[in-house]
């Protein structure tokens, strides 16, 4: 292992104790879902822009008081859907923000128990395969020399992704191939190892806005895979989720959620700079604003809380045996609401 990627690992196990102490200073009992209490956790990129719109507007609070309740609303901020999914299952949580591989898995360990679905999608946005070694042209030219950067190994939508690929390159029984040379990173420090270079990270299969960031700051970068040449389309890779004791438990809180959602779904798409601007401030970020509009306003990118084209993800997974549980239809895996209905 080089010094250089050493020292990202290690800045990612610290992140990761932290992470932990943030979750253990939850007040206890957290476990009981209460009208009026909304803990969220959410992660890295422009994909939790609803969010970002839901937090700097208060549209949670506003949706809330129209229905005469108070809500108290509280973000932490996680990297991998394991992280999200350890606070969702502990009750330090409402409701977790992650991929749709993490969200499948849940929903198939959880059933009959918690009880875990969707509760909105994030929005559609396309998932890219970036390396910066000019050799690789496909996943079949990785060797055990490289290193592919993802949020989760075998957990986040990315690596589910690489799986996928995978088995429709060397059939369902190696779908888990290319989990060897995976390793887990935030986005941000995987993307910092792709500009960068002279690590042993040479694939990372992100998000936006980090994807984009590699395209435009490394010359030798280029796109492997999209998550949408996998999915046949535009796809939700991204989505909210909570356990059905919430669902049932808070239906003002979760009503007001999911209003506030698609309030904030409506206000970036008629006002993409205004957006920008709240992403930058409450993510701190120094990305380049031409380059975020440029996701933002891009036709790969829709911003709305029905989910699309989700189910062939699903059915990979139960295919390859990663779930028990077959999803046949959206209700299977979202909670029952009238702005999801119509997804798929």
């Amino acid at each position: 292992m080089t010094g250089k990627r050493r020292g990202l690992l290690t800045r990612w196990r610290v992140a990761a104790l932290c992470t932990g102490a943030v979750l253990a200073g939850f007040t206890a009992g957290s476990a009981s879902a209460a009208e009026g209490q909304l803990r969220i956790a959410k992660q890295f990129g422009i994909v939790y822009l609803l969010l970002d719109v839901v937090e700097d507007q208060k549209l949670i609070e506003k949706h809330g008081e129209a229905a005469g309740l108070d809500i108290k609303v509280e973000y932490v901020q996680l990297s991998g859907g394991s992280a999200v999914n350890d606070a969702l299952l502990s009750g330090n949580i409402e409701v977790a923000g992650a991929g749709m591989g993490p969200l499948f898995t849940l929903w198939d360990r959880t059933r009959g128990r918690q009880s875990v679905k969707g509760v909105a999608s994030l929005g559609n946005f396309p998932n890219y395969l970036v390396t910066n070694r000019p050799e690789v042209k496909s996943i079949a030219d990785f060797t055990d020399k490289d290193r592919i950067a993802v949020p989760a190994v075998g957990v986040s939508v990315q690596s589910r992704y690489l799986q996928w690929a995978s088995a429709k390159l060397w059939g369902d029984k190696e779908f888990a191939r290319l989990d060897r040379i995976s390793v887990a990173l935030p986005h941000p420090e995987a993307a910092a190892a792709i500009i960068k270079g002279g690590t042993e990270i040479t694939g990372h299969f992100g998000n936006p806005p980090f994807q984009e960031q590699e395209l435009a700051g490394t010359p030798n970068a280029r796109v492997v895979l999209s998550s949408y040449d996998l999915q046949g389309g535009p796809s939700t890779s991204s989505a909210l989720y909570a356990t059905e004791r919430f669902y049932k438990d808070s239906p003002k809180t979760y009503a007001a959620f999911v209003d506030a959602l698609d309030e904030a779904a409506r206000f970036i798409t008629a006002n993409p700079e205004k957006a920008a601007d709240i992403y930058l401030r409450d993510t701190k970020s120094r990305l380049d604003r031409d380059l975020l509009l440029k996701v933002i306003r891009s036709p790969e990118v829709t911003f709305k809380v029905e989910p699309q084209n989700t189910l062939g993800l699903g059915r990979f997974m139960h295919r390859v045996g990663a779930i028990r549980n077959e999803p046949k239809t959206l209700d299977d895996y979202f909670f029952v609401h009238p702005r999801v209905g119509a997804g798929s």
